[in-house]
């Protein structure tokens, strides 16, 4: 019963150690989708057997052996750990494509000369920065 559980763990485990490591890897990577999809799949499929079992019998935890609830308990360590890594790398990604698409989006209003001022009837200079359009190539 509970190897079914690990094994869906160490697959989710094992996907997020490989994307946390091609992240930290330069190049491009396509295939980062799937992965994420990949993810997605192994975590519906925690919470379903984990409702399934709860729902079905409750003390599932409580009835498995030593051996086995030290295996699950090692399982979900080592998740955990990968998780957080995956996490720390995941949004490190996140904040330099932020960055990048602020310089992008910056040197654009730079260039494109979009900044306007209006003079009003009482005197004051009111400056305004119009939004420039960016093209974005998706295949980087």
């Amino acid at each position: 019963m509970a190897n079914d559980f690990i094994d869906i763990i160490t697959s989710l485990t094992a996907i997020m150690e490989e994307e946390t490591a091609r992240l930290l890897q330069p190049g491009r990577h396509g295939d980062f989708g799937e992965m994420a999809a990949a993810k997605i799949k192994l975590v519906s499929m925690l919470e379903g057997w984990i409702l399934q079992h709860d729902r079905t019998d409750s003390g599932w935890l409580a009835q498995l052996d030593d051996e086995a609830r030290e295996r699950l308990s090692a399982a979900i360590l080592h998740l955990g750990t990968a998780a957080q890594a995956n996490a720390r790398v995941l949004a490190r990604q996140i904040d330099l494509s932020t960055e990048m698409m602020a310089a992008v989006a910056t040197e654009a209003r730079r260039l494109s000369g979009t900044r306007r001022a209006i003079y009003g009837a009482t005197g004051i200079l009111s400056r305004t920065e119009v939004a420039t359009p960016i093209s974005i190539n998706a295949s980087l």
